[in-house]
């Protein structure tokens, strides 16, 4: 963990990681080199998936062929009782995918929305992606209830609004663009899969993605119309 002068970071990726690209670590080895410890603490949270067995087994299954020490965070099955003291230790803490409303919900259950703000202001790096990604900022769109995009409010560490998957998914650009248009959801950013937006304090610094195509968005709201600004990424692979 930083003990000098802090820098704030979170690593937001709109899908990737070891979870949806087993082949390709670039976003996860990114992740790392945000990290000054030659072997980073990372910690696995995987509350948005109900703490999947086979989620954590993937985790560990990629990080432990990467220079770093691999650990998670179960809520259902917590192995300890002091979450603050194990977070302080970590320098990355890394939130997977799955159902972003349970997330929130849980997190302040258990206060650890407070402690992630707290391990943060501490110089611990934030990241995640999908429900991970969305979590961070102050508003998402989330498909959490079946059947329905909708708008979620989140823990709102970074400023506006996040959509995921905007590549991946069909329906995300309409519904966001639409939900903008409306007023009922912030100006924000959204990414496609193997985006990452890496965000020091609440400024966006560095777009990067594993996949050579990949784009970030920029959403505006311009007198009830949607102006969308393509940001390009730097390409972590070989071009």
């Amino acid at each position: 963990m930083t003990t000098n002068l802090v820098t704030k970071q979170i690593f937001a990726m709109g899908g990737g990681g070891f979870s949806m690209e087993p082949g390709n670590p670039l976003l996860d080895q990114y992740i790392l080199g945000l990290c000054k410890e030659k072997t980073p603490k990372v910690c696995f949270i995987p509350t948005a998936s109900g703490d999947s067995d086979k989620y954590i087994v993937k985790f560990y299954s990629a990080f432990i062929q990467l220079l770093c020490k691999p650990s998670h965070l179960s809520l259902f099955n917590p192995h300890t009782s002091d979450f603050r003291s194990f977070l302080l230790e970590q320098d990355i803490i890394y939130v997977g995918g799955g159902n972003t409303k349970n997330l929130i919900a849980l997190w302040k259950e258990w206060g650890l929305d407070h402690l992630l703000r707290e391990v943060w202001d501490n110089g611990v790096i934030l990241c995640g992606l999908s429900a991970g990604s969305i979590c961070w900022f102050e508003q998402g769109v989330t498909d959490s209830i079946p059947g329905n995009m909708t708008v979620l409010q989140c823990l709102g560490f970074l400023k506006g609004s996040n959509c995921p998957h905007y590549d991946g998914e069909a329906e995300r650009r309409p519904v966001y663009h639409q939900l903008l248009s409306q007023g009922l959801i912030g100006e924000g950013y959204a990414t496609d899969d193997g985006v990452g937006l890496h965000f020091i304090g609440n400024q966006l610094k560095t777009i990067v993605s594993s996949r050579p195509q990949a784009k970030a968005y920029r959403l505006e709201r311009i007198d009830e119309t949607v102006k969308e600004t393509t940001l390009e990424p730097i390409y972590l692979g070989k071009s």
